[in-house]
């Protein structure tokens, strides 16, 4: 069995990971650790869940050279993300590396001041960019780059910042890309700031892989939409449930109509600052609230176990998403259920997502009775590979 050891990671690192008790790579760090020690440019295909914080961390922390402040940069697309990618760099490194995070929502010469002294800064790009502009850091020194969640960085419209803050990096600098996808702009993007770089592409672990998931896709109109909702919140035997919806307001609305039909549930968005945010998932995570209503911030870096149902109260537009969306139930091989609510006008679009995803041989377009909710299809499918 490979060991962290044979992969020429350090044996003070190793004992560290081992009292955490990972004593055995997943395949995408034995993927790409041995070639990251290296200081070769890396191109990795790789989920969410996989281990890849480990595949980059660690050889972050094995090379760094702690004259240099900041020596590495982390851009992520998300807050959450942000802090879970800071806190392994810290249970790698411990005190022996500063690591500093740089996002939104928080004041900013506090947070300059903190990463200035860093020698690792994991920051989204726009808060980043903010700092860099007003010359408050400066990242002359970065000799190691990595896009984590690159796919979704360029999803959420940051392909600006991500653009400039590349270009003003030193050339002589290590950069690892990691994606879901490796295709279209994040394919243009590593060709542009990548010299020959060596690919990898990794799969769930097992015991990650999502158990069996129940696909429902349900019939409503605008009147009743809230009141299914509402229903299948109260009915279904749900442990967490996470409600996307399309928009911040949309979340707050939804969340002040649960709550007068007696539904405990709380928000997350862009808008809420940090404290916020980090309060809601806390009390999301260990059962205090029941429902979590978001926008497609949390599609990634939500980490929660025990959600046993995702409901799109505003269905996905693309299949990609809808992936990521249904993709937080069904964790460590437990089932889960997805439900889709589907107005009249959205059912063209719900069915092309649904083909796309694999989930529905023939979505019922026609015929759809919607005098009161009803699942117009239903299908079960297990995770693993084709989920993801």
């Amino acid at each position: 069995m490979t060991d962290f050891r044979s992969l020429g990671v350090s044996e003070a690192v190793s004992n560290g990971l081992a009292v955490r008790g990972i004593e055995s790579p997943f395949q995408i760090q034995a993927l790409v650790i041995p070639e990251a020690l290296n200081g070769g440019d890396i191109l990795a295909k790789s989920p969410t869940g996989s281990g890849k914080t480990l595949a980059f961390a660690i050889p972050i922390v094995e090379r760094l050279n702690t004259d240099d402040r900041p020596a590495a940069l982390v851009l992520v697309p998300t807050r959450e993300l942000c802090s879970q990618v800071t806190e392994e760099f810290g249970l790698i490194a411990g005190d022996r590396v500063k690591v500093a995070s740089v996002y939104g929502g928080v004041p900013l010469k506090a947070q300059a001041d903190e990463a200035k002294k860093a020698h690792v800064i994991v920051a989204t790009p726009g808060r980043l960019q903010d700092l860099v502009d007003r010359k408050l850091i400066s990242l002359s020194s970065v000799k190691v780059l990595v896009l984590d969640e690159a796919d979704r960085m360029l999803d959420m419209g940051f392909k600006p910042q991500v653009d400039r803050l590349l270009r003003a990096l030193s050339d002589d600098r290590q950069t690892m890309f990691f994606s879901a996808t490796l295709d279209g702009e994040v394919g243009e993007l590593a060709r542009r700031y990548t010299h020959f770089p060596a690919r990898f592409e990794g799969e769930l672990p097992s015991e990650r892989r999502s158990g069996e998931i129940d696909h429902r896709f349900v019939a409503v109109t605008p009147e009743n939409k809230v009141s299914t909702l509402i229903d299948l919140l109260k009915h279904e035997e749900t442990g967490l449930a996470l409600v996307f919806v399309r928009t911040k307001a949309g979340a707050d609305r939804l969340v002040e109509k649960l709550l007068r039909h007696d539904v405990d549930a709380a928000a997350i968005h862009g808008d809420k600052g940090q404290a916020q945010r980090e309060k809601a998932l806390e009390r999301f995570d260990n059962g205090k609230v029941k429902t979590l209503v978001a926008t497609d911030v949390a599609a990634r870096g939500l980490d929660v176990d025990d959600i046993t149902h995702v409901i799109n109260f505003d269905p996905p537009e693309e299949p990609d998403v809808y992936t990521h969306r249904v993709g937080r139930t069904g964790r460590a091989g437990r089932g889960g259920v997805g439900i889709t609510l589907v107005l009249p006008d959205q059912q063209a679009d719900v069915s092309r997502v649904a083909r796309l995803q694999g989930h529905v041989e023939k979505f019922q377009e026609t015929g759809m009775q919607v005098a009161k909710p009803r699942v117009v299809y239903t299908s079960r499918r297990r995770g693993g590979r084709s989920k993801w």
